[in-house]
């Protein structure tokens, strides 16, 4: 099938602006014991391999239903973030002898011989067959069986999929395969094909009678219609299928509300659950994960459901070569950070194709390659790579093969960042043994100092620094951490301080979340290191204020337009107590409470396209849209009663995984990413809370960025 025909039928998201030399690898078990120190405390048993025996058959009717019943005491499928190889972004790409016709039985078998030769013994181990094993070469269709069940190209796949299945188990490796959601409209066949183990069932009984059209591309599956019986039973003869072709790993594309689709049609909430309980029944420990750029709105359905999500579009650029910075690669920083919370044993954030492998290929420099490899790293997600494995040069394989990078990312421990108010950036994840992974980034278009502080991180005295990626230790470091990064360039550094007894770690990011004339709500990051935890001590200007068991507190009983600091600090059930983590200051509200601002207010001034146009949704029924680049709005007279930090609240609508705002407060700038639905839902307001340095009087606040788009704009609250 040609290369431009794969990408118009199985995939092409769209972003939409709306409205607006290779180093020893480090010994298995020393990986392990590494992977073993990062790791939360409470991280889960490992997965047990899949069997690599297939199944006698490829039928359905093959597959033994004694084992349908999980056992409570199984080990968790995902439970460690997967490596390995996906075929996707060769498909993808313009660069010569790739493209939508290099899949094929020979190309994946050499790819497989690399992994497991060069790569397994640092963790690789899935061969992701990624979309178009299924579509004909010479009919551009997909293609099935007699009963609606896709089956492998014969032109690409001679030998079809149990076959391949099989050599890919013999090489100790494991076996992944694509499907799009819903039901393929090849596959429908005017409704007259039967369903496997349903008589009386046919493809017209399991879709709609209007034929309606799901996924994030529209032009590929019809939706499934889950009030039949027999679409349940659709979906396990093809789990069962899968099964009995020793399928290790499932990726179901499109799926909404996420793949910029969110309205009935393409809420793809019934699939999911329905191809779990099939996954589940056919006994054998599938590993389950969604694309594309999940709508962050229905976290608890995916973490039930399935073992991972993509939290963003295609890292691919669809373009000469596999990535470019720009398209898509550096947008992960601002997606993730939603999501982070919602990793653990079990479901990961997907952050899509790791290609950093092979240098022209990937499209990036060697300063980018090991940022992205970085921020995957400490995400904990899936490392799956995306270049030509036979062309990986000696950079690419070294960023791959580094085993105390790969430990990190095995920990399952994902980071999160102290700010992202500029480019430069800190990333942190604290450690059961009580180290710190730290990661510097200078997302930035020059070369830029980039301080870890040690004090922001609730680190004392002088701790041991060793960097990941070149291995090295760097001696004890007081005070923080300094480097002079290029563009797109980052540090990867495990921080362990001196040895403390006695007493819980430090809260850390410590945070104003609301305010009012007489109150202030804080929270805070759980404390995993030194003696148990049992609860938290808040302090208002050196005064115990509030004693709590979790992670926020209200204080009550302020005055209003009063400045205040607050801390908190950890103790145990001794009442030994932490030292204090960061200081918040916060003015509260005065005493007439807070105060909306709407960005559509005639006396605000726009430039470039910046247009008010209607939201039924937003407060006043407008919004200000087409931000950024040139446009951009300022709310004017923004009052406060005195000098000091507030909160702001920005009421905003996203339909896309998200974009950057720079907020201009009387003058002075900072970067505010602002999550999107990814449900191209441009009409639903959501908002973020921020603290904002104001004057006493009036004050102006501007939304743009003068490289990239923004957020529709709905209002302000201070």
């Amino acid at each position: 099938m040609a290369r431009s025909a794969v990408l118009a039928r199985l995939r092409w998201p769209v972003e939409r602006r709306r409205g607006g030399m290779r180093k020893a690898a480090v010994p298995a078990l020393v990986a392990t014991a590494l992977a073993t120190a990062l790791a939360v405390p409470a991280a889960a048993s490992p997965a047990a391999p899949a069997s690599s025996a297939p199944a006698s058959s490829a039928s359905a009717s093959s597959v033994p239903r004694a084992a349908a019943a999980v056992s409570e005491t199984a080990p968790v499928v995902g439970a460690k973030p997967y490596m390995g190889w996906s075929s996707w972004s060769l498909e993808s790409t313009n660069f010569p002898g790739y493209g939508g016709s290099w899949l094929t039985e020979p190309h994946v078998l050499q790819q497989a011989d690399i992994l497991a030769s060069k790569l397994k013994r640092h963790g690789y181990e899935y061969v992701n067959i990624d979309a178009g094993w299924n579509v004909g070469s010479e009919t551009n269709k997909s293609l099935s069986d007699e009963y609606g069940r896709p089956v492998a190209d014969p032109v690409k796949f001679p030998h079809g999929m149990k076959w391949l299945g099989d050599r890919l188990h013999a090489k100790g490796l494991k076996f992944g395969l694509y499907l799009a959601v819903g039901l393929y409209i090849d596959t429908y066949n005017d409704g007259r094909t039967p369903i496997h183990g349903a008589p009386g069932c046919t493809t017209k009984d399991i879709v709609y009678p209007d034929l309606r059209k799901t996924s994030g591309w529209d032009n590929v599956s019809y939706q499934l219609n889950f009030a039949s019986p027999c679409t349940e039973k659709y979906i396990q003869s093809v789990a069962d299928q899968l099964a009995g072709w020793g399928v290790d790993f499932l990726k179901i594309d499109g799926v909404g509300p996420g793949s910029n689709q969110g309205d009935a049609a393409h809420d793809n909430v019934p699939d999911i659950k329905t191809w779990h309980a099939a996954l589940e029944r056919t006994g054998r420990p599938i590993q389950f994960v969604l694309s594309w750029s999940l709508s962050h709105d229905k976290v608890d359905v995916w973490k039930e459901n399935s073992n991972g999500w993509r939290v963003d579009t295609d890292v691919e650029c669809y373009c000469d070569t596999l990535v470019t910075w720009n398209n898509s690669v550096k947008q992960r920083w601002n997606d993730v950070v939603p999501w982070i919370d919602d990793a653990g044993p079990g479901h990961w954030n997907n952050l899509d194709s790791l290609d950093v492998g092979a240098g022209p290929l990937d499209g990036l420099n060697e300063v980018e390659r090991q940022s992205y490899m970085t921020l995957w790293a400490i995400e904990s997600a899936p490392l799956y790579i995306g270049d030509d494995l036979t062309k990986l040069d000696a950079y690419g394989l070294s960023l791959l093969t580094n085993d105390e990078v790969i430990a990190v990312d095995q920990a399952g421990n994902p980071a999160r960042p102290l700010s992202q108010d500029t480019p430069q950036q800190v990333w942190y994840a604290r450690n059961a043994d009580g180290s710190y992974t730290v990661a510097l980034f200078n997302l930035g278009k020059g070369y830029s100092d980039v301080t870890a502080d040690w004090s922001e991180l609730g680190i004392s005295g002088r701790p041991a620094v060793r960097d990941l990626w070149s291995r090295k230790n760097l001696g004890t470091v007081g005070e923080g951490f300094t480097d002079n990064l290029p563009p797109h360039g980052s540090r990867l550094l495990r921080v362990t301080p001196a040895k403390t007894t006695g007493k819980p770690g430090v809260p850390l990011g410590v945070r104003a979340t609301a305010a009012t004339a007489g109150s202030v709500s804080l929270a805070w990051d759980a404390v995993n290191t030194g003696t148990a935890t049992t609860g938290y001590e808040v302090y208002a200007g050196g005064a115990k204020v509030a004693t709590v068991d979790g992670t926020s507190a209200t204080v009550t009983g302020l005055d209003a337009a009063t400045g205040y600091v607050f801390t908190v600090v950890a103790h145990d059930a001794r009442g030994r107590t932490s030292a204090p983590g960061n200081a918040v200051s916060l003015t509260t509200p005065a005493a007439e409470g807070r105060t909306a601002y709407e960005a559509e207010a005639s006396g605000n001034p726009r430039t470039g396209n910046a247009s008010i146009s209607d939201c039924s949704r937003c407060s006043g029924g407008k919004k200000v849209g087409n931000l950024g680049v040139d446009a951009s709005v300022t709310i004017k007279d923004v009052t406060a009663p005195k000098d000091g930090t507030y909160l702001m609240t920005v009421d905003f609508t996203d339909g896309s995984s998200g974009r950057t705002a720079v907020v201009t407060v009387n003058g002075t700038a900072f970067q505010l990413p602002l999550h999107g639905g990814n449900d191209n839902d441009w009409g639903r307001p959501r908002s973020v809370t921020v603290p904002v340095h104001l004057k006493a009087g009036a004050n102006t606040i501007a939304f743009g960025n003068p490289s990239d788009y923004v957020s529709d704009v709905d209002r302000i609250t201070v």
